[in-house]
């Protein structure tokens, strides 16, 4: 079982749109079962009263555009901003974070990354270097997706998976 935790810093665009895609793309490869794929906040701020907001209305459309959500797989309706914990780092095999300042936030929350779990998720496979823009504050939710995408597709290739069907 390979458990991807996707981070961003609200949980409301970047990682619940880079979950759910990388949940379109297993469920279409017919490899789900063998993942656990969930996605976290590195603030507090979209959490209100213990309880987080929905995705972000344009983040949802750009999903729905591309024919995601319509399985109870990807079904992200009931998806919720959740902030990220100590006990993720141990939980999960991979914390996917969509820019740098978002890696700090999570090793401050969780310590140190003693076994290389927390990556930059277009670091995979070759080390760009490279975030993912907030389309909180760009607006481009087109560019946000394709960058998701990109990193979602090199991410199971790096696995070892063969995405030619999904392409």
């Amino acid at each position: 079982m390979i458990k991807v935790l996707f981070i961003c810093h609200g949980n409301i665009c970047r990682s619940p749109m880079s979950e759910f895609v990388l949940k379109d793309m297993v469920e279409k490869l017919g490899i789900q079962d063998n993942f656990i794929i969930e996605s976290a906040a590195t603030s507090s701020e979209e959490i209100w009263g213990g309880e987080g907001n929905p995705i972000y209305p344009p983040a949802k459309e750009m999903l729905r555009k591309q024919g995601i959500g319509r399985t109870p797989y990807t079904n992200f309706s009931g998806k919720r901003a959740r902030q990220i914990t100590k006990a993720d780092y141990n939980k999960y095999d991979y914390l996917l974070c969509a820019d740098s300042a978002n890696i700090r936030n999570v090793t401050g929350i969780t310590g140190p990354d003693t076994e290389g779990k927390v990556k930059l998720m277009l670091d995979i496979p070759n080390k760009t270097g490279r975030s993912i823009a907030d389309p909180w504050y760009t607006g481009d939710f087109v560019a946000t997706y394709s960058d998701v995408r990109y990193a979602c597709l090199n991410f199971l290739e790096y696995l070892g998976y063969d995405t030619s069907a999904i392409r």
